[in-house]
């Protein structure tokens, strides 16, 4: 017996699942809208000058403005507390480690100008994303769109598990009467990739591919650990 996995997002929006499949980014954006956040700039306005040193060639010259204006200390890197303090939509600190870990690819701690456009280019296909399962434009995702969008990605989590995401990553306290509070873009972000992060990791152990495996508790424990 096997069991299917997926990998989000997919580079269409394609509700089969297939097992085991490599991981690719989310789809490319086709147009730059942000949600939730100013046209034209998701961190906010340039306001500053250009770092010491000017655009590397070839730089496109509104990521540069956009990435002096984040660079509030004119150090030629991002910092994480510059990199939440610009983005416009309140990101919560842990979803700006994740997005620090994941383009900090020289592992200095900060992100230059290069890992900016990558990091750039990601929040804008997520964006894009979100915008697609927020069906009733709420500006968050609810149990139902979290379900479709898990779905979607190739991710077929019973509904025990789908209720553990929605309440993990809830924007606000869960009232124990009604349900529970909506899951904003940063959150989703964070979700969709926990999600990903454990079931890859998960792949790696089942190693006979029929959705059960045998670990030592040591095994266990750094899978948890490495999840967002």
């Amino acid at each position: 017996m096997s069991i299917r996995y997926g990998a989000p997002p997919p580079q269409r929006y394609s509700s089969q699942s297939s097992q085991y499949r490599q991981s690719p980014a989310p789809p490319p954006a086709r147009t730059p809208s942000q949600y939730g956040a100013p046209q034209g700039a998701y961190y906010g306005q340039p306001a500053y000058g250009a770092p010491p040193g000017g655009p590397p060639a070839g730089a496109d010259p509104q990521l540069w403005q956009w990435f002096s204006a984040v660079d509030t200390d004119r150090s030629g890197a991002i910092s994480v507390t510059e990199l939440q303090a610009a983005l416009v939509n309140g990101f919560d600190l842990d979803t700006v480690k994740m997005l620090m870990s994941i383009f900090d690819t020289d592992r200095s701690g900060t992100i230059g100008f290069n890992e900016f456009v990558g990091l750039w280019k990601y929040i804008q296909d997520w964006q894009n994303v979100f915008r697609h399962f927020d069906r009733d434009r709420s500006g968050s995702i609810d149990g139902s769109e979290l379900a479709e969008a898990l779905r979607s990605f190739g991710y077929n989590l019973s509904p025990t598990l789908l209720s553990l995401v929605e309440q993990k990553y809830a924007s606000g306290p869960t009232d124990r009467y009604g349900p529970p509070p909506g899951i904003t873009f940063d959150r989703f972000v964070r979700a969709c990739v926990a999600v990903k992060t454990l079931t890859e990791a998960f792949q790696r152990v089942d190693t006979d591919r029929d959705g059960w495996v045998q670990m030592n508790y040591e095994q266990f424990m750094k899978i948890v650990l490495s999840a967002p």
